[in-house]
């Protein structure tokens, strides 16, 4: 074959080639726009918004371990110092697992139902690195963060409940209710305030990072605790002092330190907003140390360190609901407020009806989360610096739908929770036998010890 020829044919075949391939190239060329168009239109995750997030989700799980469990072992005898390192480690990584299993799905799995989010995102479902979680704003943040975000809450929630029955319950019963209680009780009280479908949500009450569905209901659940477990064994007798006073501050500091994440994290975005959660969260808490300190001043002639960690606390829980929702003069002002009342509840109230909260879970964080519950529909208002009502909303509405929101919430949780302690009470037994406790839980039920001589 001569080279023209050969040539004639190439160019016949790159004719051929091009009419064969002219629609694609027009259909491409049509699509193209519309792909760009498409793309354009879906809302790309902010790389700052997803950085903040991520170090939001890690300082939760900083509060939970080590912050919690050395603020709650501080606060027990040496001899159960471990039992409670344990239950706060083992209660977090078992509801960690499921929630990615169920709870997700339970509390945002997109049903319409006020009280249940479905069963839609069960085992992860639709949750990808490409799937996205809508904020306050037009933006959006990945999916996956936003439910380890909420994961955190979930896991730190229940071992709230453990220092109200601390130094006595079961360790599988301590587990065992902990696993049923954020089925049965969390989940559903935090579809209702934070899903878009939930029923809480719907009336419009206020509730920036947990006041009704972490404090009030771990609070509830805990003194429901202590008076269905019961009262240690030599309680009111012998020597319950907390058996080291600095590893409580350590693990107070740390929750401090934590719960920035808390409340900025669930601003959901790094914008004005997680400022002033974070502005509120520094001073409503400095406020609430400085007020419990006076308190005992002028109660018992001298402030203590245990004074100073329990403010604190009772700051921290007081200004969580309205974290971004207060103006700094207001959560000041809650932070003032707090402590007394919590002071009375711990100092006053736990002896005169005898119940025995170990850790005072419901003096600090359930009056407290009432407090701050309540306060927050008053301190919203614009005129007392905070963020300002709904169009049409006023501060009597507001505080009555906020009083509602906490009606719900003691009712669901109240009842609840002794249904489950009965449960699992007749499965496992909730009480140690009283050898046990008095050996105590460390050797116990895990069969080592905190400290050696």
């Amino acid at each position: 074959m001569s080279f023209a020829k050969l040539n004639s044919n190439l160019v016949r075949l790159g004719a051929a080639s091009a009419a064969l391939l002219a629609p694609a190239i027009a259909f491409a060329q049509e699509a193209a726009p519309a792909a760009a168009a498409a793309a354009a239109a879906a809302p790309v995750p902010n790389k700052g918004d997803t950085a903040f997030m991520f170090l939001c989700t890690i300082l939760v799980l900083f509060m939970l371990v080590p912050g919690l469990a050395l603020f709650y072992g501080g606060l027990v005898r040496a001899k159960n110092m471990l039992s409670v390192l344990m239950q706060c480690t083992v209660i977090g990584s078992a509801i960690m697992l499921v929630w990615v299993v169920y709870g997700y799905s339970f509390a945002f799995g997109g049903s319409t139902n006020a009280f249940f989010g479905g069963f839609g995102k069960m085992f992860l479902a639709g949750v990808t690195p490409d799937s996205t979680a809508a904020t306050f704003s037009d933006a959006v943040i990945p999916e996956y963060i936003f439910m380890l975000f909420q994961m955190t809450f979930a896991a730190i929630t229940p071992a709230l409940i453990v220092g109200a029955f601390a130094e006595r319950i079961k360790f599988s019963a301590a587990v065992l209710f902990c696993l049923l209680w954020v089925t049965f009780v969390y989940f559903p009280i935090a579809h209702m305030v934070w899903d878009a479908n939930g029923l809480i949500f719907g009336w419009g009450a206020l509730d920036f990072a947990g006041g009704t569905v972490v404090h009030i209901n771990a609070g509830v659940a805990g003194l429901i605790g202590a008076i269905m477990v019961g009262k240690r064994t030599g309680y009111g007798k012998d020597m319950m002092a907390p058996h080291s006073m600095t590893l409580t501050l350590v693990g107070a500091a740390m929750l401090w330190v934590g719960w920035f994440g808390f409340n900025a994290g669930s601003n959901l975005e790094a914008s004005g907003g997680a400022m002033l959660a974070t502005v509120n969260t520094f001073i409503a808490t400095a406020a609430a140390v400085v007020s419990w300190v006076l308190v005992e001043a002028f109660t018992r002639g001298k402030a203590s360190m245990l004074g100073a960690a329990s403010g604190m606390i009772a700051g921290l829980v007081a200004i969580t609901p309205a974290a971004g929702i207060a103006g700094p003069m207001g959560a000041i002002v809650m932070g003032l407020i707090v402590s007394p009342l919590c002071y009375f509840f711990v100092a006053v109230v736990k002896n005169k009806f005898g119940y025995d909260d170990s850790a005072d879970v419901f003096g600090v964080h359930g009056i407290g989360g009432l407090f701050g519950a309540l306060a927050t529909g008053i301190f919203a208002s614009a005129s007392l610096g905070g963020i300002g009502y709904a169009e049409g909303v006023t501060m009597a509405g507001q505080f009555i739908t906020q009083l509602k929101a906490v009606i719900v919430t003691l009712l669901w949780c109240g009842i609840g929770s002794i249904i489950l302690y009965k449960i699992v009470d007749v499965v496992v037994g909730l009480r140690v036998p009283v050898e046990a406790e008095r050996e105590g839980l460390d050797l116990a039920s895990h069969g080592e010890a905190a400290y050696h001589s």
